[in-house]
């Protein structure tokens, strides 16, 4: 699964996430973890109110399952909700490597309802109606 996090040194989770000036991409087993790609923003990031500097964002995390940050607004939540990506709003500034070694320990064992959803994210939800009876 890809994870993505908001971040200002590439290193932790140090960034809200539309204050970010990094989102840095991972892909995620429960063997191991590779840095795919970060994305920097530049511009005036703390602009509160301004809807469009979400968009960009959104668009590079489309494809993550989790998107981690130290903090999220109402309305960026809600706008990433939608695309199917949970978000997780971390306490102090938590260097990315502990958070994916964590994130790898909880896919071993058995993840949490709320994981096991983000992990099925990319699957296609199918439905075989030859099998479903009709009443009448």
């Amino acid at each position: 699964m890809k994870v993505a996090f908001a971040t200002q040194d590439l290193k932790r989770v140090d960034a809200h996430f539309g204050w970010a000036k990094h989102l840095a991409i991972y892909e995620l087993t429960p063997e191991n973890w590779t840095f795919l790609h970060s994305v920097p923003f530049d511009g005036d990031l703390k602009e509160d109110g301004n809807e469009d500097k979400l968009a960009p964002k959104l668009e590079v995390i489309k494809d993550c399952a989790l998107l981690y940050v130290a903090a999220i607004g109402g309305s960026a939540a809600a706008r990433v909700v939608a695309h199917k990506i949970h978000p997780v709003k971390v306490t102090a500034d938590e260097p990315i490597d502990e958070i994916l070694g964590k994130l790898q320990d909880v896919l071993k064992g058995t993840p949490p309802p709320w994981l096991r959803k983000a992990l099925l994210k990319d699957q296609a939800t199918t439905v075989d109606f030859d099998e479903e009876e009709e009443t009448v």
